[in-house]
């Protein structure tokens, strides 16, 4: 065998670390690439960045504040500090009759109540750890069910509502039976079955299920804290009244203003042994303004597109939104559809008919009987609708909307597709929708 030295020429693409962080930039939302920006200032010593002073929100100029307003209160902006559920509970245990170690027992038993009012710990656990019996725990539990709103501190649902409904109907001794050994059967909705087991008739079964519907399952949901959470758009559709057009804004007024310390880097590139560090940041501060005006190019490219494609969402909502693909806006403007799933990830878009996720405003194509097409989100909002229609005590079944949609709408579309939107829009199955029926003679 003889060894032979060769020369071969051939092209191979490969991914610089700029062109990788690039392609990261693209999808990171504008809050993201705020924080990204700064972790760059912190790295790169020449870089400054530059808060804007003025800018333009909703295509209205912010008003200027006097010099007087700027001096604000620091003390304005203090968090006002509001009861929880858990002090809400401990200051009823205060007026409470009982001994310290009862106190003890029921102040630990509260810090264990989750956000829907139920006691997250094991019942093993708080004798061993209080090294009490079952009949003490019992006794502080007790206590601390009488608290209110009733149904607080229970293990279980089932446990929660036989508490309030012992408070609310006394003496209906049917209604607690049906709360302690058929709760599933109510959630399954088998009426007939709860009809049959308990020897009553659907008159009874319906008005029990009425009293029970009248009990909170989440006793604790009315005291907790409630945490807003805030959506900051990404993008901003604004409809021009004048000429009924629509104008496209990027929220990015937040966002500093990139600068190379000219004056720094002079007095270090005379270096000899800074001179190629003093360079290598000046191309990292090139890459990184030019990355962020690239990203802001691309995606008012793929809004003029998706604008273009969907003015009538844009006036009437999701019923009229129209099949539109990641590969449909690529070919429009020229790029790969990599590219334009990266540009659309993780962006918030507000526009007149509410704010979305951008990618909702992307829908598959399905094709109707008469070779139109129509999109999946418009094929949901059907469905919702039809459900929200219907008869409640004869729910639709997956197959009988698949049969609606073709013979009504012309929409061709298998029983395990009906499953799948309505799992999707949190719909539970025809047989847990359906309502009891009396038959009156």
């Amino acid at each position: 065998m003889k060894m032979v030295l060769q020369q071969k020429q051939m092209l191979k693409m490969v991914m610089t670390t700029e062109l990788r962080q690039a392609i990261e930039l693209l999808q990171l939302s504008t809050y993201e690439l705020l924080q990204f920006i700064q972790e760059q200032a912190e790295e790169n010593p020449f870089i400054e960045l530059v808060e804007k002073e003025d800018y333009h929100v909703d295509f209205e100029r912010r008003p200027r504040k006097s010099s007087y307003e700027q001096h604000e209160n620091p003390i304005d902006f203090t968090a006002k500090y509001e009861k929880n559920m858990h002090d809400y509970l401990l200051d009823q245990i205060i007026w409470l009759q009982i001994e310290e170690k009862d106190y003890k027992l029921i102040h630990y038993l509260i810090l264990n109540i989750n956000e829907q009012g139920y006691l997250t710990i094991e019942d093993e656990e708080i004798c061993k750890h209080f090294n009490i019996n079952e009949l003490e725990l019992k006794k502080a539990k007790n206590i601390l069910h009488q608290l209110e709103p009733r149904g607080i501190g229970a293990s279980n649902l089932a446990e929660c509502l036989l508490i309030q409904a012992k408070v609310m109907y006394p003496n209906d001794h049917l209604l607690f039976s049906l709360i302690e050994h058929y709760l599933q059967l109510i959630a399954d909705k088998q009426w007939e079955k709860i009809e049959k087991q308990l020897n009553i008739s659907l008159d009874k079964v319906k008005e029990l299920y009425d009293k029970i519907q009248t009990l909170n399952p989440k006793p604790g949901s009315n005291l907790s804290a409630g945490k807003v959470d805030y959506v900051l758009p990404d993008i901003f559709v604004v409809l021009n009244d004048k000429n009924n057009t629509y104008s496209i804004q990027l929220n990015d007024y937040y966002l500093p203003t990139l600068t190379f310390n000219e004056q720094y880097s002079s007095g270090l590139i005379n270096s000899k042994e800074l001179r190629p560090y003093v360079r290598e940041q000046f191309k990292k501060f090139e890459w990184l303004q030019k990355s962020i005006e690239q990203r802001r190019s691309t995606i008012l490219k793929i809004m003029n597109v998706i604008i273009s494609k969907q003015w009538k969402f844009l006036q009437n909502g999701f019923s009229s939104l129209k099949p539109l693909t990641l590969k449909e806006v690529a070919d429009e403007i020229n790029m790969h559809e990599s590219t334009v799933s990266r540009a659309t990830a993780n962006k918030i878009v507000q526009t007149p008919v509410g704010t979305f996720e951008l990618r909702h405003l992307f829908s598959t194509k399905l094709t109707t009987q008469t070779g139109d097409n129509t999109s999946q989100t418009k094929v949901k909002a059907i469905l919702q609708e039809m459900i929200n229609q219907e008869n409640k005590s004869k729910p639709l079944s997956d197959q009988k909307i698949a049969d609606q949609l073709k013979e009504n709408k012309g929409i061709v579309i298998s029983r395990r597709t009906v499953a799948k939107y309505r799992d999707e829009l949190h719909i539970p199955s025809s047989s847990k929708r359906k309502e009891i029926k009396l038959y009156r003679k």
